[in-house]
């Protein structure tokens, strides 16, 4: 029985939901990495960043180069780096609504508070 489109992508957004596969995909965007640069740069255990590096090669969404005793990792695609751009793209969209509702709702609270102690409520 084949697996449903929508079901698919549930479970590769889901593979995509832990930080720190997102920064290992980040930081691959340009190219191969040494495991040793991820590890300075991610600051986490050896051997969490191997589970997550697991995940993502079972995925087949990184690779893993040897070169020596060296281990790298890349993107598989350039696809990835393109849905981590689309993604800030659409935070950035988000993130920009949410700064314009807050500002609206400071001006119309401050319009009210002002409204409020310029004049007194009628019948007093």
């Amino acid at each position: 029985m084949q697996v449903p489109l929508y079901q698919a992508k549930a479970e590769f957004f889901r593979m995509l939901g832990h930080p720190v596969r997102i920064r290992v995909l980040e930081l691959l965007q340009h190219g191969p990495v040494p495991v040793r640069e991820l590890l300075s740069v991610i600051e986490i255990e050896p051997s969490n960043l191997s589970q997550q590096l697991a995940v993502l090669r079972r995925s087949g969404i990184v690779i893993s180069i040897r070169d020596g005793s060296t281990v790298s990792y890349a993107l598989a695609g350039g696809d990835v780096a393109e849905l981590l751009r689309a993604a800030r793209r659409i935070l950035t969209e988000l993130l920009a609504g949410q700064n314009e509702l807050l500002a609206e709702l400071r001006h119309t609270e401050g319009s009210a508070q002002a409204g409020s102690s310029a004049s007194p409520p009628p019948g007093r």
